[in-house]
This record gives structure tokens, C-alpha cells and sequence, in this order.
């Protein structure tokens, strides 16, 4: 229709064809039990439950973490911060990166095979698709199943609805605690049992409907497809790893040759992999591992758990498939302690030093001085000149805090109001004027300090003092 020739399949010496327009293969994982799926579990469940039971923890009468977007103000149980203290975030996304890089430098992706949320949510919506429509090979006669008014159609029909339904309800039930961390969480939970369903704003239905679909396509749908395309962390992972790196890998001198056998039959020069496939039946991203290092591997360590099972039944040793290096397959030693991990670590542990010492220094409070619109300057009976102020002074504590207002500059007076008492978290706009007697020159800088009535924290914001003769 747009004039160009179809695409035609790519001939490379020693692949075959290769066409660029590949349809997806729907990939039917088996259930594989063992020693590494027990860890995975020990370490999903605790961020499972700790994302679900944190927006229902109370912190002196509020919700312990709640980011309330319409007050401004983000509480991570007794700290506040407001969006002048964002600039916190960026240390705490550079942390969590050089973090990352150190993991990865040591033990390749450890993160996304064991405690990414992807991983994580995938996992159980693939856990409701066994008990709803079976095991792997139940699910892939029931997906051959063709359209028609029989009772084998019914039955598909039954099945792949009762998924679909626990799917969506997991993904409202996640996309309701991710909103439970913007929106009080109780106070959204007592209006939805109780259908008072007006009360509620009409952005938040937005959200709980996007973040369920969110999840619904994600983790029932698109799953290994978010790993492979849509995850940057598949694409730039090579430039942190090296042959010194725990990955999972398969061992071709011992496996090589493979080929079927008999549990009791002599391996007739074959190697010990025989060829069952089950690493690429339990793999949920569908690779072979045993086709050596691939960026689509995500670290699940699913294929070590089949492949020891099957050396088990065959009396091989286990670990044809395990974490390894690649120097260790080589016969040579491994180092743990390399310049680029050491250097990811340092980097880290500075930021996580720098991040801990700007907390402490923050300011328990923030001010900004803005001009009162209307006339620049006014001349007084006594012949002074005063300049009208507003004074936003923030109480970013939680805690009541007293304010003493003072002007620096030696002839300058204040002759509002210079105590100031704000309740914890709260901003006030407050009149002030400033009169000066014989003014300076058009257009002097002018002090203004504000400090916590024991003198710990001090604040200085300078502002400009206009006179007769000053221009705006």
C-alpha cells in the first residue's frame, strides 16, 4: 500500500533466515520447584508485603508515608520535605544507580531475577495461570483449542475467564495501595466499602484505572517483552559486567556433547546435558541458556533448579548449569575486588555519606521575601522611607517552632510584627514593613534573617530597599 516491497527473510552464513518483522512467540513456562525459587520467594515476598502494608502505618496521627501532592509536602514517617528539598531526590536516584552498577559489577542481575517488580508481579500473575488453567502442557493444548460450541470450548472459555478476573482484581488491588501512597489510603478505603463513591475525586478514579491496566498488561501480557524491550537496564548491563562477574551460565566442556539417554545407559562420549530442554521450558524470558550469555537472561536461576533436578534422576553431578564467571569456566581464578566494582562502591558509600550529611544540615525551615505590588516606596511624617513586604515563611517540621524576624542592615527598621509561631507543617504569608531613616542610595541591598527563637537555625535572604530617585 505505501509502495515499498514486502520484507524479505535476511540470509547470515551459519544462522539460516532470519526475518526482521519476527512475530512474538507466546512463551508457556514450566513450574519448576528447588533451592533458588525458595530464595526468590524469601526475598518477593518481603517487598510484596512491604509495598502493600507501608501507606496503612500511622505516624503521629497521619499516615506514616504519603506523598500529598495538593499540600505540597511528602512524609516518609517523622521527615517532611517539601519541593524545595527535591533536590534530595536526585542524590537518592544517583545512590540507588551507583548501587545498582556495584550489585551488577559483582553479581550480574541478581536485581531483576529476585526483587524487581516486574519479576515480582509477573511471577504471581503466572502463578494464578497454573491453578486456573493447569500445568504447561494443559495450557498449551487449551490455547491450540479452537473456537466452537462444544464443551472442551466452554470449559477453555471458563478457565481463561477466572484468570482474566484474578488478574484484574490483583492489578486494582496494586494499583489501590500505589494511589494509597498519594491519596490518605483509609480514608479512600472506608468511601469505596461504603459506596460513597461522589466522595471520592475524579482524578483518583483516573489513576486506580490507569495503574490497573498498568498492571494487567504488564504483568499478564507483556511480561518478558518489558524485560527485553522496554527495561533500559537489559540494554546497558554489558558495559558493567566482565568475565569476573556471577552470572548464569552453562558449562559446554562438561555438557557438550549432548544427547537423549537412559538414566542406567552408557553416555557413548556424549556430554551430560541430554538434551531435555527443560532450562528453556522453566526460562521466562524463552532463551537457552545453554546458547551461552544473552542480555535477555534476567538471572532467575530457574534453569539451575531443573537442570540439577534432571542431573539428580541421572546421577550426574549437579551444576552444569549454575552461577558462575566466565574465568571460572575457564579454569582461572575469579576477582571479586576489581577497579570498576571497588569504584562503583566508593561512589556510593561517598554519596550515601553526602546524602546523610545534607539531611542533617537541612533547614528545618524556609522563607521568601516578594514585594507588596502597589507603590514602590512611601514617604512618612518623619521624613523616613518605608518599603511594604510579604513575607512565605514555611514550617517544614513537624513540630510547633517560634520565628524571630530581624533586619541586618544597621538603620534599617522593622516595624511589624518580629515573633512569628507556626504549627508544624504549615506556610503563612505575613505583612512586613521596613522603614529607614535618612535612605541610602536607590536601590540597597537589604538583609533579612529569620531564625528559631534558640538561635539553631539562621536564615539571611537579601532583598532590595527602594527610595526616591530608585527605579523598579
Amino acid at each position: 500500500m505505501n509502495g515499498l516491497p514486502p520484507a524479505e527473510p535476511i540470509k547470515l552464513e551459519g544462522f539460516g533466515e532470519q526475518n526482521l518483522y519476527q512475530r512474538r512467540e507466546k512463551i508457556f513456562t514450566r513450574h519448576i520447584g528447588g533451592r533458588f525459587q525458595k530464595l526468590r520467594l524469601y526475598s518477593g515476598w518481603p517487598f510484596l508485603l512491604a509495598y502493600f502494608a507501608l501507606p496503612w502505618l500511622t505516624w503521629d496521627d497521619r499516615q506514616a508515608i504519603l506523598f500529598d501532592l495538593p499540600a505540597r509536602q511528602f512524609h516518609l514517617f517523622g521527615l517532611t520535605l517539601w519541593p524545595q528539598d527535591l533536590w534530595l531526590l536526585g542524590w537518592l536516584l544517583m545512590i540507588g544507580a551507583f548501587g545498582l552498577f556495584t550489585v551488577t559489577s559483582l553479581v550480574g542481575r541478581l536485581w531483576c531475577g529476585y526483587t524487581c517488580p516486574q519479576t515480582v508481579w509477573t511471577a504471581i500473575f503466572m502463578w494464578v495461570e497454573q491453578i486456573t488453567e493447569g500445568e504447561r502442557h494443559q495450557r498449551i493444548r487449551l490455547d491450540a483449542l479452537p473456537f466452537g460450541w462444544n464443551r472442551k470450548f466452554w470449559n477453555k472459555l471458563k478457565r481463561r475467564s477466572s484468570k482474566h478476573l484474578l488478574w484484574l482484581g490483583w492489578a486494582a488491588f496494586t494499583a489501590l495501595t500505589f494511589v494509597g501512597y498519594f491519596t490518605p489510603i483509609r480514608e479512600m478505603s472506608q468511601q469505596l466499602l461504603s459506596a460513597n463513591l461522589a466522595a471520592i475525586d475524579g482524578w483518583t478514579y483516573f489513576w486506580i484505572a490507569f495503574f490497573t491496566a498498568a498492571t494487567y498488561i504488564n504483568a499478564g501480557w507483556m511480561r518478558e517483552q518489558v524485560c527485553i524491550y522496554m527495561c533500559p537496564y537489559a540494554r546497558f548491563q554489558s558495559a558493567m559486567i566482565d568475565k569476573d562477574t556471577l552470572i548464569v551460565s552453562y558449562d559446554p566442556k562438561r555438557g557438550e556433547p549432548r544427547g537423549s539417554r537412559q538414566r542406567k545407559a552408557d553416555q557413548n562420549n556424549l556430554g551430560d546435558c541430554i538434551n531435555c530442554r527443560l532450562c528453556v521450558q522453566v526460562c521466562p524470558t524463552g532463551i537457552d541458556i545453554r546458547d551461552g550469555l544473552q542480555y535477555q537472561c534476567i538471572g532467575c536461576a530457574h534453569c539451575i533448579d531443573a537442570c540439577n533436578q534432571v542431573m539428580d534422576k541421572m546421577d550426574y553431578p549437579r551444576d552444569l548449569i549454575s552461577y558462575t564467571t566466565e574465568n571460572r569456566l575457564a579454569g582461572r581464578t575469579t576477582r571479586w575486588l576489581r577497579p570498576k566494582s571497588v569504584g562503583y562502591g566508593v561512589i556510593c558509600l561517598l554519596l550515601v555519606g553526602a546524602f546523610g550529611w545534607a539531611l542533617s544540615q537541612r533547614s528545618t525551615f524556609a522563607f521568601d521575601i516578594l514585594r507588596e505590588r502597589g507603590t514602590l516606596w512611601h514617604q512618612t511624617a518623619d521624613g523616613a522611607v518605608r518599603n511594604d513586604y510579604q513575607l512565605k515563611l514555611m514550617n517544614k517540621a513537624q513540630q510547633h517552632q517560634e520565628f524571630v524576624v530581624s533586619v541586618l542592615n544597621p538603620n534599617a527598621n522593622l516595624i511589624s510584627a518580629r515573633q512569628v509561631e507556626l504549627d508544624g507543617g504549615t506556610l503563612r504569608n505575613i505583612d512586613m514593613q521596613i522603614k529607614w531613616h535618612n535612605p541610602p542610595a536607590p536601590n540597597t541591598a537589604l538583609d533579612i534573617q529569620v531564625c528559631t527563637t534558640d538561635k539553631a537555625r539562621c536564615r539571611v535572604e537579601t532583598t532590595r530597599f527602594l527610595s526616591p530617585g530608585a527605579t523598579p
